[in-house]
């Protein structure tokens, strides 16, 4: 069984009766990011690494605290070999979103609300997973449920972001994704 439900099995001569519950639906659901591309853990599609197209994935999230006022994403791999490599800062995402549709135009301000920060590759917007030959790099999609607006201007780094999240943090949803070459 597993650990939402209970089980009873009892064996009386031939017959088994076996008993279950239904599942616990106790307390709110997690703050979750999603992507209908890949799975959590699983391979990130070939379009949006620099192997494909590089555009950005299509995300969701759902059950922000209820105190939410604006998201802001961080995408980072920590396997990369000088260090961690950050691969898309967005913040100032209205509380009303709750998708990012595929291929986020690489631009300072988003057109349903966001403003994008640079990369590590010194650009605005989305740069996908691109690791040197060898084993599968791990790519963390972060996104911060926040209580405020942060009325950053464009172009931050995901450190000088940082420094704002963290007085202003609710909660955060995690998707990681996988890629190798």
């Amino acid at each position: 069984m597993g650990k939402s439900g209970v089980g009873l099995c009892l064996a009386f001569g031939a017959t088994a009766l076996i008993a279950l519950s239904a599942p616990s639906t106790g307390g709110p659901m997690k703050f979750s990011l999603t992507s209908p591309s890949f799975i959590d853990g699983g391979t990130i599609p070939i379009q949006y690494t620099c192997k494909g197209t590089d555009i950005s994935p299509p995300l969701q999230w759902t059950n922000q605290p209820a105190e939410t006022r604006s998201f802001a994403l961080v995408v980072d791999d920590p396997d990369a070999p000088n260090g961690t490599w950050v691969h898309w800062v967005v913040y100032d995402i209205p509380d009303a979103v709750h998708e990012f549709p595929e291929d986020i135009p690489k631009q300072d301000k988003l057109p349903k609300g966001g403003v994008q920060g640079v990369n590590d590759f010194n650009q605005v917007g989305y740069g996908g997973p691109c690791p040197p030959p060898g084993a599968p790099h791990r790519y963390y999609f972060r996104l911060y449920a926040l209580d405020s607006a942060l009325n950053l201007k464009p172009r931050m780094s995901k450190a000088q972001l940082l420094e704002s999240v963290h007085r202003h943090n609710l909660g955060e949803a995690t998707l990681m994704g996988r890629f190798s070459r």
